[in-house]
């Protein structure tokens, strides 16, 4: 029996779900096929905030429910926070590393850029972050893949772009990279670098299969940031930030969790961090935690009103 595992069809889509196939295929010796669907936010131009919630995952889920695929590969952070019922994340690989990169024409650091440069980015959490940093650079909004991206800068269009690291290292793209930024001046989003492999709840024999490639450290820490996101009630489009660091502490782990929420404009951001240390056995709970407690300090500290009047 072969395992059809859906995906988008972009390059960078196609490549996520080509590592996972084939750490699948190696772990079990089960044959994987790659579906590729079309989403919604695929065949939009439209900037991905006016597009809503999910666009880039619900094909695949309607397909998994439909058996039309035995399992998806999603990018974690596209992932909506609500459980949906039916279907269980059965692995996170390894994560890639979750940091922002800037790719610029001249090979300008972030800070190097003159005042008025034009930088691009699809993100409202790289936007707001962008202009936070008060370096009077000219924030674009862009859409497209990978490619269509690097192309504007080599062109001439833009003076710079900033994209996921891990993007570009699944690509084989990652020398193209200026500067890796510094999550003390841009944080990432939550569950970026991360992958999401779901399937349908009741397929008991894929959940255990899938968990093959599992990395309970990955899952661990988008276990928090995605808590975060929860507990802000925001979605996977809102200027909201949040990056996990988990190191060894004595027989367990530190999970320490940074957050943000910023206001598009730039002109003020919430930015606060926690920490907790745990067994391995009790770490996914834990993290959790750590992730709503975290939203509850970034909204008492004055997040709630920049989510309900300036998102």
């Amino acid at each position: 029996m072969t395992l059809r595992i859906g995906t988008r069809g972009s390059a960078l889509a196609m490549a996520q779900a080509r590592t996972v196939a084939d750490a699948v295929a190696a772990a079990t010796g089960t044959p994987v096929e790659l579906v590729e669907i079309s989403t919604a936010g695929d065949r939009s131009t439209a900037p991905v905030p006016e597009l809503g919630v999910g666009v880039f995952v619900s094909a695949l889920r309607d397909a998994l429910a439909a058996k039309e695929i035995d399992a998806a590969v999603h990018s974690y952070k596209d992932l909506p926070t609500a459980v949906v019922d039916g279907l269980h994340v059965a692995a996170v690989p390894p994560r890639e590393d979750p940091r922002d990169a800037l790719v610029s024409r001249d090979g300008a650091t972030l800070r190097q850029l003159p005042p008025g440069a034009r930088v691009g980015t699809g993100a409202p959490r790289r936007t707001a972050q962008l202009r936070a940093l008060g370096f009077g650079l000219d924030v674009v909004g862009v859409r497209g893949n990978v490619d269509t991206r690097l192309r504007k800068v080599a062109d001439g269009e833009l003076d710079a772009v900033v994209l996921a690291c891990a993007g570009l290292a699944r690509l084989g793209r990652a020398d193209e990279i200026t500067e890796v930024l510094d999550p003390a001046q841009v944080l990432p989003a939550p569950a970026q670098g991360a992958l999401a492999v779901e399937c349908r709840a009741d397929d008991t024999d894929l959940v255990a299969a899938l968990a093959t490639v599992d990395h309970p450290v990955s899952r661990v820490a988008v276990t928090a940031e995605r808590a975060l996101l929860a507990g802000l009630e925001a979605g996977c489009s809102a200027p909201v930030a949040g990056f996990t660091e988990i190191s060894p502490a004595g027989a367990g782990l530190e999970i320490r969790l940074h957050g943000a929420v910023i206001r598009p404009d730039g002109t003020r951001t919430v930015r606060l961090s926690r920490a907790s240390t745990t067994s391995d056995d009790s770490a996914a709970a834990v993290a959790e935690q750590l992730g709503r407690d975290l939203a509850a300090d970034l909204l008492t500290a004055g997040a709630r009103t920049i989510l309900e009047h300036d998102t």
